[in-house]
């Protein structure tokens, strides 16, 4: 819940952090009214209870679970929608303002995870702006899956104006590698950054792709954020009958058991030398893809906010637990089930699970 004295402490903080003629010095931090908490800008503080109450009440105690995810995925379908040419307004919350959102195709499965939201803001007293709790949540979200970078967040963006416009703004799975290519180029976002947004899918699952099997991960550690996603996508496809492993026109996909895989992650994996290589970089190099989703995420976020009046409260945003387990094959594979889509470099010698096969459940609805 925002703290009464929010605006007297915006203005304030306003203020006192305007550049002086010597230059821009790092803010010193300041203690929260609360007493146990700090941050680099006062305003920021307004900010705590609401994780507080994030993490207790929407994130069951600091899951890594189906409201992380999807708060997560929520951030990408709301701000990917911004065009320099054609509109939308980017990271503004319009997704969560604007039910006419959901007619967009590539928002299908939304409406839950956007009904939750309006829902916890509306019985917890969160007067932020739409833009800022999507982005918030999606962060905190994040934070609670073993492995991730603590992202940045900035704090400040105004009422959403108008819905996206539904012509196409937010890639579809059947999309090609080119289409995909050029949506994200006209929203200002480079091929490399597009792949490492992916990362968001190592911690991701789909109810809607095969509604038979809801809860599909789309790797076999959905609760981490690791490369096992980057992997298991570049490994031959198998059919398993009676499992979530098909892709939405019926390919056969998947390697693993309860494991889904979408036309595009397939196609961006191997299909095109502008991607194929910057995914296979992630394989074996955990620290690469944490720096690179972060700065991409950040870029993300900003789409169509002036970065400048907005406030940096990064700090804010929980320290996610570190990775755990190392990159592996999945039990009863080799480097044989491997397609080899780089020309560049060879795939990573990588060791597999013990046992004869994997199989990963579902992920729970909370």
């Amino acid at each position: 819940m925002v703290l009464k004295t929010f605006s007297t402490l915006l203005l304030t903080t306003l203020t006192l952090t305007q550049p002086s003629r010597a230059g821009v010095s790092r803010p010193r931090a300041v203690t929260c009214p609360d007493g146990k908490n700090s941050a680099s800008n006062e305003a920021c503080c307004a900010l705590f209870p609401i994780v507080d109450v994030l993490q207790q009440k929407f994130f069951d105690g600091g899951e890594c679970g189906e409201e992380a995810h999807e708060s997560l995925r929520l951030t990408f379908h709301d701000a990917i929608a911004f065009s320099p040419n054609n509109g939308g307004g980017g990271a503004d919350g319009s997704i969560l303002d604007f039910p006419e959102e959901l007619d967009i195709p590539a928002n299908n499965g939304l409406k839950d995870i956007i009904d939750a939201q309006n829902q916890f803001m509306a019985d917890n007293n969160i007067t932020i702006s739409t833009g800022d709790f999507v982005q918030l949540a999606g962060a905190v979200g994040l934070s609670n899956c073993a492995g991730a970078p603590r992202v940045n967040y900035f704090f400040g963006r105004q009422k959403a104006v108008a819905a996206a416009p539904n012509i196409g703004l937010v890639p579809e799975p059947t999309d090609s590698v080119t289409a995909i290519i050029d949506r994200f180029a006209d929203a200002g976002l480079s091929s490399d950054e597009l792949v490492a947004l992916l990362a968001s899918h190592s911690v991701a699952a789909a109810d809607h792709v095969d509604p038979a099997v809801p809860g599909s991960p789309f790797d076999s550690t959905p609760a981490d954020f690791d490369s096992q996603f980057f992997i298991e996508t570049q490994m031959k496809g198998t059919t398993v009958p009676g499992t979530a492993n098909l892709t939405a026109n019926g390919e056969a996909l998947a390697p693993i058991k309860g494991e889904i895989r979408i036309q595009s992650d397939e196609a961006l994996a191997r299909a095109d030398p502008r991607t194929s290589c910057q995914w296979q970089s992630f394989v074996d190099n955990q620290a690469k893809m944490q720096n690179e989703f972060k700065a991409a995420m950040l870029k993300l976020s900003l789409l169509g906010q002036d970065k400048s009046k907005l406030i940096d409260c990064s700090d804010v945003i929980p320290v996610p637990a570190p990775l755990a387990t190392k990159p592996h094959l999945p039990a009863g594979s080799s480097l044989d089930d491997v397609e080899q889509a780089c020309k560049d470099t060879p795939f990573p010698s990588l060791s597999a699970d013990p046992g004869s096969a994997t199989t990963v459940a579902p992920v729970p609805p909370s």
